[in-house]
């Protein structure tokens, strides 16, 4: 989509001839020049950036920052789609600027308290869901056919894969075994360790109940002992996120 647009809006035919100071300057020194009648540049460590005009800049932020499949990421992820593909004077300053006023991101990316990290070590997996950590997460824009609101978020610690499963703000831990039984256990084998936060949902007799049954281990999260690296949980982070963006367009 976003190649399509550069294809078709930006070409301009004689665009030398049309370039200003300081452009047509650096034009002229090798700093921009013309692949297939777009105007280019390189800059260190990367491909060739089409030069984006002034009246197509908030076409780019919209195509790398509102559309669904991008979620209203966070401002590190949405620079990085720009500058894989455009550039512009200033283009890092407009971006932030316009996430700053990007309602559906602000409210997506609310600080939820604490963060948590393990409160014991972990050894790292050896193998794809040996260790993963699950987050349960509500408040979500009913979607679906079912209205699903709430969704439970599972990264697999070794490959950093995640899935989530939808469901719905009044589940009970008995749902919730359901839900993993079917499309974790029953796909992936059984986790020999599985980390969560003390929500009931994971602390009732029934989940208790099945971890002792299949011989998995049960770790906790906790806000006062940071004793790990965090990138799983930070990925729960960033799905919540993602999710919530999408649940604004009701998907």
């Amino acid at each position: 989509m976003l190649l399509q647009l550069l294809q078709h809006k930006y070409k301009r035919p004689g665009l030398e001839f049309q370039l200003e100071e300081p452009w047509l300057r650096d034009y002229n020194n090798n700093k921009f020049f013309l692949i297939d009648g777009l105007l280019c540049q390189i800059e260190k460590h990367t491909s060739a950036l089409t030069v984006v005009y002034r009246d197509h800049i908030s076409l780019i932020l919209q195509e790398c920052h509102d559309c669904p499949y991008m979620g209203h990421m966070s401002e590190d992820r949405t620079r990085e789609s720009v500058a894989s593909t455009a550039w512009w004077p200033k283009w890092e300053k407009e971006l932030i600027e316009y996430i700053n006023t990007c309602e559906i991101f602000q409210k997506a990316n609310t600080k939820h308290g604490k963060k948590y990290w393990l409160l014991q070590h972990i050894e790292e997996p050896k193998q794809p869901w040996e260790t993963i950590i699950m987050d349960w997460v509500t408040g979500l824009v009913p979607g679906g056919k079912e209205n699903f609101n709430a969704c439970l978020i599972i990264v697999d610690r070794f490959r950093k894969s995640v899935r989530c499963l939808p469901g719905h703000k009044e589940d009970t831990a008995m749902d919730i075994s359901l839900l993993f039984w079917n499309n974790i256990i029953s796909t992936f084998g059984v986790p020999k360790i599985i980390i969560s936060d003390r929500d009931p949902k994971y602390t009732s007799e029934i989940q208790t109940n099945l971890y002792y049954m299949l011989g998995t281990k049960h770790a906790f999260l906790t806000a006062e002992h940071p004793q790990t690296d965090g990138l799983a949980e930070r990925m729960i982070q960033t799905m919540e996120d993602i999710l919530r963006g999408f649940s604004a367009y009701g998907m």
